[in-house]
């Protein structure tokens, strides 16, 4: 199974996760808490714009329930606002106020609804420490995923705003 965790639309070779019921939705949960799948039983875990609404708190547990539910040589492809690439941004002297706002709400989220607020602000360096020390191995940046139109790939400013990065669970697991 593939597991894409905050999916908007229906892929046949997809399975949606999500904290909101919809039709599209296979599984409403959350991804701080993956109990509901066995061990091993997921191929590939998506999550694009997903992770920066964990508290750092949960993080690294968060992480490890992802790296329990992959089966060995699976892979998780994680998504989530590259807090430098908005930083520099946001503190350019020629940001005007509404590009500031937009950029302020890419950082800490849009905050039109409960689930829409961002715990924290990732870096590759931070965020690749996270994922080896939960136990995932092979971390690689990446451009884009290209799966689904989603922000993984958002250039509202011409810069990728993502850090999108692949990550292994180990094949021997």
């Amino acid at each position: 199974m593939k597991l894409h965790i905050g999916g908007t639309k229906s892929d046949p070779e997809w399975k949606i996760l999500n904290a909101q019921p919809a039709p599209y939705v296979d599984f409403v949960g959350d991804i701080r808490d993956l109990s509901a799948f066995a061990e091993g039983s997921v191929e590939t875990v998506y999550a694009s714009h997903v992770f920066e609404h964990v508290p750092l708190s949960v993080a690294s547990q968060t992480l490890k329930g992802i790296l329990r539910i992959l089966s060995p040589g699976g892979s998780f492809l994680v998504s989530v606002p590259d807090l430098r690439v908005l930083a520099r941004a946001l503190l350019d002297d020629q940001a005007d106020i509404p590009k500031q706002i937009h950029l302020l709400q890419m950082i800490y989220g849009g905050q039109g609804n409960p689930w829409d607020v961002h715990y924290f602000g990732w870096t590759e360096p931070l965020l690749t420490t996270y994922l080896q020390t939960s136990g995932f191995i092979d971390i690689r940046r990446v451009d884009e995923f290209g799966l689904f139109s989603d922000y993984s790939g958002y250039r509202p400013y011409g810069d990728l705003i993502s850090l999108n990065l692949v990550a292994h669970k180990s094949a021997r697991s």
